[in-house]
C-alpha cells in the first residue's frame, strides 16, 4: 500500500485540522482500493477473502475516523457560537449596565438635589425656610423637570429606553374592574401569508391596558312634562309635576353642585378659579352664582350635619382640636380671626366598631366658652393638646359630667425638637430618644385589640415613662428655671397625668395625630379661598367640610355621596331615616389603588 501525502500540517486553526484529519483518512481508504491491480490479487480465495476484509475493516476504520473528526468539527462550530452568544450577551449587559450607572447616578444628583429642599425647610434660616405646601410644590417641579430629562435620554438611548420600559410595567397595578374599557384592535395592513398567499387565522394576541381620561363634559339637561286634556271635556288638564330642585329656578342640577363642592373642599379650588373654567367652555357661571350655590346646598345638608355632631358626641372617645378661620368684617373693612373646632373618631388602630368620621363646628373665638358649648354634653375620652380651654371641660361641677382628658405626645416631643434643631442641645436629644422608644411600642401593637394594646403597654411602656419622668424632674433640677428646657419640661410634669392616660386605656392613642390630620385640608382651602365672607360662610364652611372629609375617611367618594344626598334632600327624605344618609353608609369606592 502507498504511503499518502497529506501536505503541510496545520498548526493554527483547530477546524482546519479536523478536516484534514477527514481528509486523510478519506485519502487512505480510497488509495488502499485504487493501488489494487489484478496481478496482485491472490488465486487463493481464503487469502482473497482474508484481503477483503482487511480491506473492509480499514474503510470502516477510515469512517470511524472521519465521523469523529465531523464530530469533533461539529462541537467545535458549536462552542465558537456559544462563545459568541455569550459575548454578544456581555456585551449587551455592559451596555444596559453602564446605562443602569449612568441613570443611578442621575438619581443620586436629584435625591441629594431633595435633600437640599428638604433640610432648607427645616433647618434653614427663618427668612429662607419654606412651609409643607411650598415644599411640596417645588418637588414636583424637581420631579417634572427629571421626568423631561429621562424622556429626552429613554429617545436618546434604546437600552435606557427599554429599561425604563420594563421598570414602569414592573411598577404598574391592575386597573380597577369597575371602569368602563374600550377596546382599540390593531389589525396588521395585510392578512394573507407573505410565503404562499394564504389566508391567515388567529393564533393568539397581546393586550395592554392604559389609564385614559375624558375631561368634565358639561351637558344641557331638558325636562319635557307633556300636558294631556281630554277631547270630549273642557276641564281636567294632566301634567306630572315638577320634580324638586336644590335651587328653585336655578341652572345647576344636584350633580353640578356636587362638582363645585367637590372642588372647593375636598381640591381646595376657590370658586372663582372654578368660574373661570367654566367660562372656558363658554358658560358663564360667575362666583357670586357657584357661591350661590353653595350656600343652598349647605343649607340642604345642615341637618345631615347636625345629626353627625350628634353621632360623635355620643361616642366614648373622641379627639379635638382648632385652627384659624379669617373671616371677613365688613364693618372694620378688615378680616377678623374665627375659628373651626374639630371633633374626630377613629378606632380603626385598635379594631373598634364604629366608623370614622369628623365634624368640624364654627366659632367666633377661641374661649372656654365656645369649647363648653361645642362640647356640650359630652362627658367621655377627649385626646386633646396642651390648649388650656380643654380643662374647663374636665372640671368636676361641668354640666352633663366632666370629660376625660388625654394629651397628646406630639405636641410634648414637638417643644424638644424645636431646641434640638437649633444645635447642641443633649437634654433635649435624650429626651427625643426617649420619646421615640414610646412611639416604636405603638408602631408594633397598632392594630391589636383594645385589651391586648393596654397589656403591652403595661409591660413595656409604663416603665419607660416612669424612667422617664425621674430622668425630667433630675433635669429640671439642673438648669436655668427661665430657660427654654425648663419650660419645656415643667409642661410635660404638669400634664403627665393626661400624658400616661393611654396606659390604662387601650383605646386611646399615644397622640392627637388623628384630628390634625383632619384639620390639614381645612387649611390647605383656607390658604386658596383666604377667608370666609362672614360667620355664616365660617358654618356653611364646617357644614361642607366635615361631610366631605367624613366621606374621604370612609373610602366613600365625595361627588357620589353628594349627589345622591342633595337629590333625596330636596325630595323631602324623611327625618326618621337621617342615618341612613351618613357617609359610612353609602356604598364604598371600589378599591384598587394603582401605581402608575
Amino acid at each position: 500500500m502507498r504511503a499518502v501525502s497529506c501536505g503541510p500540517q496545520p498548526r493554527n486553526d483547530p477546524h482546519l485540522r479536523l478536516i484534514v484529519v477527514w481528509s486523510r483518512a478519506v485519502q487512505i481508504s480510497d488509495s488502499a482500493v485504487m493501488a489494487l491491480s489484478l496481478d496482485d490479487l491472490p488465486n487463493d480465495v481464503e487469502k482473497l477473502k482474508a484481503m477483503v476484509l482487511a480491506i473492509r475493516a480499514e474503510t470502516e476504520a477510515a469512517q470511524t475516523r472521519i465521523e469523529a473528526a465531523q464530530a469533533r468539527t461539529e462541537a467545535a462550530l458549536a462552542e465558537k457560537a456559544k462563545l459568541a452568544a455569550e459575548h454578544a450577551r456581555l456585551d449587551h449587559e455592559r451596555t444596559v449596565l453602564s446605562a443602569e450607572v449612568e441613570r443611578t447616578r442621575q438619581q443620586n444628583e436629584r435625591l441629594e438635589h431633595i435633600i437640599n429642599v428638604l433640610r432648607r425647610a427645616h433647618f434653614g434660616r427663618k427668612s429662607e425656610r419654606i412651609n409643607v405646601d411650598q415644599m411640596a410644590l417645588a418637588l414636583e417641579d424637581v420631579e417634572t423637570s427629571f421626568a423631561a430629562e429621562d424622556a429626552i435620554a429613554e429617545k436618546k438611548n434604546k437600552i435606557v429606553r427599554g429599561e425604563g420600559k420594563r421598570i414602569r410595567r414592573a411598577n404598574r397595578g391592575h386597573l380597577p374592574a369597575n371602569l368602563p374599557r374600550e377596546e382599540v384592535v390593531i389589525e396588521p395592513e395585510a392578512k394573507a401569508c407573505p410565503c404562499c398567499g394564504g389566508a391567515l387565522h388567529v393564533i393568539g394576541e397581546d393586550t395592554s391596558e392604559r389609564l385614559d381620561k375624558i375631561p368634565s363634559r358639561l351637558r344641557v339637561i331638558v325636562t319635557r312634562r307633556p300636558k294631556y286634556a281630554c277631547r270630549s271635556c273642557t276641564d281636567g288638564v294632566v301634567q306630572a309635576p315638577a320634580p324638586n330642585r336644590l335651587i328653585p329656578g336655578g341652572l345647576p342640577t344636584e350633580a353640578l353642585v356636587a362638582d363645585v363642592l367637590e372642588a372647593k373642599y375636598a381640591n381646595h379650588l376657590p370658586l372663582y378659579r372654578q368660574a373661570q373654567i367654566f367660562a372656558r367652555e363658554g358658560v358663564q357661571l360667575n362666583r357670586s352664582t357657584l357661591a350661590h350655590c353653595v350656600g343652598f346646598a349647605a343649607a340642604e345638608l345642615e341637618p345631615v350635619h347636625a345629626r353627625l355632631v350628634e353621632i360623635l358626641k355620643a361616642s366614648s372617645k373622641l379627639f379635638a382640636d382648632e385652627t384659624t378661620c379669617p373671616v371677613l368684617d365688613p364693618g372694620r373693612g378688615r378680616t377678623k380671626t374665627g375659628y373651626l373646632w374639630a371633633i374626630a373618631r377613629d378606632d380603626r388602630p385598635w379594631g373598634g366598631p364604629d366608623p370614622p368620621a369628623v365634624a368640624y363646628l364654627y366659632a367666633p373665638g377661641r374661649g372656654g366658652k365656645h369649647a363648653t358649648r361645642l362640647l356640650a354634653g359630652y362627658s367621655g375620652i377627649l385626646q386633646v393638646d396642651g390648649y388650656v380651654v380643654y380643662q374647663t371641660l374636665a372640671e368636676a361641677d361641668r354640666v352633663g359630667g366632666a370629660a376625660t382628658l388625654a394629651f397628646c405626645w406630639s405636641h410634648f416631643r414637638r417643644r424638644f425638637y424645636d431646641i434640638a434643631v437649633g444645635g447642641n442641645a443633649p437634654i433635649a436629644t435624650e429626651a427625643l430618644e426617649r420619646i421615640a422608644a414610646l412611639y416604636r411600642i405603638e408602631a408594633e401593637i397598632s392594630g391589636c385589640s383594645a385589651k391586648e394594646r393596654r397589656a403591652q403597654r403595661q409591660a413595656r411602656t409604663k416603665p419607660l415613662l416612669e424612667n422617664l419622668k425621674t430622668w425630667l424632674e433630675a433635669q429640671l433640677a439642673r438648669v436655668p428655671g427661665r430657660s427654654e428646657i425648663a419650660k419645656d419640661i415643667r409642661y410635660g410634669l404638669s400634664h403627665w397625668e393626661g400624658l400616661i392616660r393611654f396606659l390604662e386605656d387601650g383605646r386611646i392613642e399615644i397622640d392627637s395625630n388623628t384630628v390634625e390630620r383632619s384639620i390639614r385640608p381645612i387649611t390647605l382651602n383656607r390658604k386658596n379661598a383666604l377667608f370666609a365672607g362672614s360667620d355664616e360662610g365660617g358654618a356653611n364652611w364646617a357644614i361642607i367640610a366635615s361631610l366631605i372629609e367624613t366621606c374621604k375617611l370612609n373610602d366613600v367618594h365625595p361627588h357620589a355621596w353628594l349627589t345622591d344626598t342633595l337629590t333625596k334632600l330636596v325630595n323631602l327624605w324623611p327625618v326618621s331615616r337621617i342615618d341612613d344618609l351618613m357617609p359610612w353608609a353609602y356604598p364604598k369606592a371600589t378599591p384598587g389603588a394603582v401605581n402608575v
